[in-house]
Formats: C-alpha cells, sequence, structure tokens
C-alpha cells in the first residue's frame, strides 16, 4: 500500500528526485530488525553475561552491542544511505532525509537480572519527523508499532489509549530517579502526591514499553526526567498514534531530544501535570 500525505499529487519524492519507497518497506524493516533483536535478548536471558558500567546507575552488557550490530547492519545493508543514531554509539550522519533512532535494549538494569520488563525500540526519523516507530518485548512477544497517519497496532490489532478520567482511577507509571540530589528530591515529591491520588504508581525500568503501556490502555500516563531520543522516538509516536498525548512536563511541545516525557490518554494529562511540577 502506498502512503500519501493529504495533498500529495504523486508517489513520495527522494530528495534528489527519484521515487521514494512509502513507509510500509521501513516499517516491514524495523519490525524485522526487533525481531531480530529480540531474539538475542530471549537466547541470553538469565545466562553469565559480561556487563560494564557506562555511567552513574547505566549498565551495558555485550547483548546491547549485539543487538545493536544485528540491527545497524541489516539498515545499512538496506539502505546504506541513511542515518543512524543508536545508544551504544553506532552513529552514522549522512546526507539523507531519513534517521533511524534505536534503542537496542531498554531496560538493560531489568533484563541483567531476569526481570522481564525489557524491549527493542526503533524509531525511523524524516526530516527531523518521527514517522515510523517500532517497540518490540521479546518476552510476552508483543509488537507495538505505529506509522506516520496511519494509526498504532500491537501485534496487529488497533490499539487506543485508555478512556480513564479520574485520577482516583488511574494507573501511573514513572521512570527511575534521576542522578542528582535535588531531582530525586523533586521525583519523590511528586511520587507521594500521585501517590496520595492515583490508583495506584509503578516503576517498570524500561521507558519505551512504559510507553507503549499507554499507548494501549494498561497505564493511564508515564513521566520520567533525564531520557535520551532512543527511550523516546518510537513510543511517542505510538501513543501520538494511538489517540494519546506526549508532552513536556509543562505541557509544551514535547522534543525527543529534550530530558523530559509526560504521556497520557490525552484526558488525565493536566492532572498529572499539576502534580509533577
Amino acid at each position: 500500500m502506498s502512503f500519501l500525505f493529504k495533498g500529495d499529487e504523486n508517489p513520495r519524492q527522494r530528495f534528489a528526485g527519484e521515487i521514494m519507497p512509502d513507509l510500509k518497506e521501513f516499517f516491514d524493516l524495523a519490525v524485522e530488525a526487533a525481531r531480530k533483536a529480540g531474539r538475542i535478548q530471549r537466547e541470553g536471558l538469565g545466562r553469565d553475561i559480561k556487563i560494564r558500567l557506562k555511567g552513574p546507575k547505566n549498565l551495558v552488557t555485550e547483548i546491547d552491542k549485539g543487538c545493536e550490530e544485528a540491527i545497524t547492519s541489516l539498515i545499512i545493508e538496506r539502505y546504506p544511505e541513511h542515518g543512524i543514531l543508536a545508544e551504544e554509539g553506532g552513529a552514522r550522519k549522512t546526507s539523507s532525509p531519513y534517521r533511524w533512532i534505536i534503542d537496542p535494549l531498554d531496560g538493560t538494569t531489568n533484563y541483567t537480572h531476569a526481570y522481564p520488563f525489557f524491549c527493542v525500540s526503533i524509531a525511523l526519523e524524516e526530516n527531523g519527523e518521527i514517522v515510523v516507530g517500532v517497540v518490540y518485548d521479546p518476552v510476552k512477544d508483543e509488537m507495538f508499532c505505529a506509522r506516520k497517519r496511519e494509526g498504532a497496532w500491537m501485534n496487529g490489532c488497533p490499539v487506543h489509549v485508555s478512556r480513564i478520567d479520574k485520577l482516583e482511577k488511574a494507573l501511573v507509571a514513572a521512570g527511575r530517579l534521576t542522578k542528582k540530589d535535588r531531582d530525586v528530591d523533586v521525583q519523590f515529591a511528586s511520587f507521594r502526591k500521585l501517590a496520595s491520588k492515583a490508583l495506584a504508581l509503578r516503576i517498570d525500568g524500561a521507558a519505551a514499553l512504559d510507553m507503549c503501556y499507554v499507548a494501549i490502555g494498561r497505564f493511564d500516563a508515564f513521566w520520567e526526567y533525564g531520557l535520551k531520543p532512543w527511550d523516546t522516538a518510537a513510543g511517542w509516536l505510538i501513543i501520538k498514534e494511538a489517540g494519546g498525548q506526549v508532552s513536556a512536563f509543562n505541557g509544551g511541545p514535547f522534543d525527543p531530544f529534550g530530558p523530559e516525557v509526560l504521556a497520557s490518554n490525552g484526558i488525565i494529562h493536566r492532572m498529572i501535570m499539576d502534580n509533577i511540577l
């Protein structure tokens, strides 16, 4: 199926004037790459693997590296002209309008403890705008996907955010504590506020998967500070296409290259904002 933007008279054009592949080709590649990395994660889960610290409370393993290599090699093989921004250093700058944003293993700390909440996250950026998002949970074999203006799906079925309209009925997820003492104090204050008002809070440790849970209604909202674009790019599109809302903490436009994300079903967005600022 060809994907045309509203008002386009011709199929999508390459920046050099050639006909471009449609988004479905890129989407299918992202799904294939995510499954390939997911197999690596399943095979390594619970085994004795090499772990090192790349920063305070920030682990990296040979599985992260292996997944990133599996994903980037597949992309380069198919689209050698595309740019890449990946968490473990797999960056390629090119003149192409396309750039892949990749977290090969989101939830590495969970993974190293065999805590089954981790995923692969792959997004495609076209001229600075996210147009494809894929997040894969290899433990549950759940594939969360979105294409710009075409909707969001889990395992091929359309998904939508929840209809919860009261904070006392909301299941809310939060991210890990940040490293600065002041940030921790601020986040604990937000926890206290929301714990007294929301139905329940969860901290599961994989932002991309948390965002997908908002998209399908398992969570009603999620917030975290200190994230990177590979944590949020795919999840942002999946939530948007599922009818949700994503913003900065103050309600301003979401920037995947900014440090903060607030995601919700849209109905309780303001309620969450009022309790985390």
